[in-house]
């Protein structure tokens, strides 16, 4: 019988408590022309159950924010300030071996290609072994046994053959499938989902999608599910948090962000999205780009590309504001805007 490692001691579950709590997270990358800031002041929580979307632009700091959640930063990136909050605990400045043991137990990730989650050389039954193995007690024939449980819930056919294959035996849908149960055999608290059907097809993508969302109310598994398309995010998540220059642009349920958004960089991305049966002559377009960490304006990071943008957008930066049933970081839900000289939306802005 192989040596087992360690027991991790776990919290017992505070419902009162979100699993996840991000408060006030800030990521650095030192450079030569200076320190650049890629997460700034950016705070959610996510209950147990709950599958949270992040939504935005290649580069918004969806990504980057998972992967400090889950203790992948890469360097030089650091977190510089902000706490990550695991069922109430600090996480986010363990020892690397009490990480790598939280690390899959705990939390799990799925990433963007199935590939990078499974080793080429083993079979897929091995690495479910070998993960159950590392993180919970159980003996060689409870693991594989449990392995194949996982298959077939998972929705892979004739578990008891395919677990003896190979990942290259596998197509893409399939091998996505696998990689969730490899993130599920361990009995995770919660699952970082990063773009986990964008190379699938679309009726492959629906049938991910719902499956990740079966699992996750079945085992109160909570989700950070990161992605750049508003059509997975209408359809899976419960809540949903649109970022912005590594910045939160509003954070709400997602009915109400999909439906009535209300920050003007939410309201491009929804226009931009087609819609079945509307008489849309032309999508709405968001001129300019994302700026570069070198160049982000003073201000509201989205005022170069607003059309609502007036004098305090380009010199004082938003906090979240209560804006309906969500919370967007624009300066058009302050209480004082009515009173305040030089609100009016620039033209051309």
């Amino acid at each position: 019988m192989r040596s087992r490692s360690p027991v991790i001691y776990q919290v017992p579950a505070r419902e009162d408590v979100p699993l996840l709590s991000v408060r006030n997270l800030r990521i650095e990358f030192p450079s030569r022309r200076g320190t650049l800031v890629a997460i700034d002041d950016v705070s959610f929580d996510i209950a147990r159950g709950e599958v949270l979307g992040v939504v935005g632009e290649s580069g918004a700091g969806k990504s980057l924010t998972g992967a400090a959640i889950i203790g992948l930063l890469e360097p030089p990136g650091r977190i510089a300030g902000g706490q990550i909050l695991l069922d109430g605990e600090p996480i986010h400045a363990l020892p690397a071996e009490r990480m790598r043991r939280l690390r899959g137990r705990r939390i799990a990730m799925i990433f963007q290609d199935p590939l990078t989650s499974l080793n080429p050389l083993y079979t897929v039954g091995q690495q479910l072994v070998e993960t159950m193995l590392t993180h919970l007690d159980l003996s060689d024939r409870q693991a594989r046994e449990r392995a194949i449980e996982l298959l077939e819930e998972v929705g892979i056919p004739a578990p008891r053959e395919r677990i003896d294959h190979y990942p290259h035996q596998f197509s893409g849908g399939m091998r996505q499938r696998v990689v969730i149960a490899l993130a599920l055999c361990a009995e995770p608290e919660l699952i970082i989902a990063d773009e986990p059907t964008t190379a699938l097809d679309v009726s492959v993508q629906s049938q991910i999608i719902a499956l990740l969302r079966r699992l996750c109310r079945q085992h109160r598994t909570a989700v950070m599910l990161v992605t750049h398309d508003m059509g997975v995010i209408a359809e899976t998540a419960d809540r949903v948090a649109v970022m912005y220059a590594g910045r939160l642009a509003e954070i709400g349920p997602v009915e109400e962000v999909v439906r009535r958004p209300a920050h003007p960089y939410t309201r491009g991305l929804m226009g931009s999205i087609p819609v079945l049966g509307a008489d849309v002559r032309r999508l709405v377009q968001i001129d300019g780009a994302m700026p570069r960490l070198t160049a982000i304006p003073a201000g509201c990071a989205f005022n170069p590309r607003c059309g609502e943008a007036f004098a305090r957008c380009r010199e004082v930066r938003p906090e979240l504001l209560p804006a309906g049933a969500t919370r967007a970081a624009c300066w058009l839900y302050a209480d004082d805007l009515a009173s305040t000289p030089g609100t009016e939306p620039v033209e051309g802005a």
